[in-house]
């Protein structure tokens, strides 16, 4: 299937990582927690550890972590639906495409649950037809852009002439959760909200690229490693030390089967700095650059990541035939690991 468009979006709130310590310093959720978890925090939060800015839906996010379950469910249907149609809309206007011309519309995500899902809201906020087919996929985290892809060049190959949108779509700030597990804390200090949309038809855009090769891998026996539970009615992200290891042997699984087509560009999910690190020489010599500046700029934004670094990406280079496609990569809870070809 070919991309038409390509963009992303974000709140406008921005916080850096020091304005993030101010508000846990004023939260009164810090008298509930250690000494050891406040130092935790302050290591992170004022130290160097790839995050300069983060941005984030909630309205007031100064009280987040005393926010009810409801309230923040209320916050996740607010806020969700309007990042994901201004991110659809500009991509929309840049493939010159009206809303009207959709014949399917795919959004992921995993920090919120809606029924009907968010298509529903983003098809009546920017005046989709009546009849499109509407997809939610839940539950897949942090990967979950790449397998959203595939099901729609599956949704292309049985229609070939319909013009399909995808959204990966998550407001982490409506799943933060604060308490002394150390995993919960180093997330509260990495994720943020944002959005990117795609647009595809099985004939070529204005580029010719294209998105082919889908792979993944699942393994589950590493499920409890990375994944949400529910604690009070709040989503509690699990976060072990172990997952930079585990993400590097998945992706390793994935580089090794990527067959002989040459690769020019590693385009990869950020998941944070020590992921990166562990990332790194599975990958080498390629350079993951792209995915620490979105990092850096933005933070962990969950399923949205790796599509904020193939926009990155493709600023300063593009695939060729001469030199390789880009290979997109993601990862998250199940444990699983996704990746597809981007090139023509």
């Amino acid at each position: 299937m070919f991309l038409h468009a390509l963009a992303t979006a974000v709140p406008p709130a921005a916080y850096s990582q020091a304005a993030c310590w101010d508000i846990v310093q004023r939260s009164p959720v810090r008298q509930r927690l250690t000494k050891r978890s406040r130092l935790i925090l302050h290591s992170i939060l004022a130290g160097d550890h790839g995050i300069a800015t983060r941005h984030f839906a909630m309205p007031d996010v100064d009280q987040v972590f005393d926010l009810t379950a409801d309230q923040l469910h209320a916050a996740f249907r607010t806020a969700a639906p309007k990042l994901a149609a201004t991110a659809l809309a500009a991509a929309l206007a840049r493939a010159q495409i009206l809303p009207a011309q959709l014949d399917a519309l795919l959004i992921c995500t995993c920090t919120g649950y809606l029924c009907p899902g968010l298509t529903s809201y983003v098809a009546e906020q920017l005046g989709l037809r009546p009849n499109p087919f509407l997809q939610d996929l839940v539950g897949l985290g942090c990967g979950a852009a790449i397998p959203t892809l595939r099901a729609a060049s599956h949704l292309l190959a049985a229609q070939p002439d319909a013009t399909v949108a995808c959204i990966a779509v998550e407001i982490c700030s409506a799943a933060f959760y604060l308490d002394d597990d150390p995993g919960v804390i180093i997330s509260a200090c990495l994720f943020s909200d944002g959005a990117a949309a795609t647009i595809w038809r099985a004939t070529p855009g204005p580029t010719a690229l294209r998105a082919f090769g889908f792979d993944t891998l699942h393994l589950p026996a590493e499920r409890e490693k990375l994944r949400f539970e529910q604690r009070d009615g709040k989503l509690r992200n699990l976060l072990d030390r172990s997952v930079p290891t585990l993400a590097a042997g998945a992706v390793g699984q994935l580089w090794a089967q990527r067959g002989p087509r040459p690769v020019s560009r590693v385009v990869t999910h950020p998941g944070g700095r020590d992921v990166l690190e562990a990332l790194a020489p599975v990958v080498a010599p390629h350079s993951l650059d792209a995915s620490t500046r979105v990092l850096r700029d933005y933070g962990n934004m969950s399923s949205p990541s790796v599509l904020f670094a193939l926009e990155e990406t493709l600023k300063t280079a593009t695939p060729t035939a001469a030199d390789g496609d880009f290979w997109l990569v993601s990862f998250g809870a199940g444990f699983s690991a996704h990746s597809c070809r981007f090139g023509l």
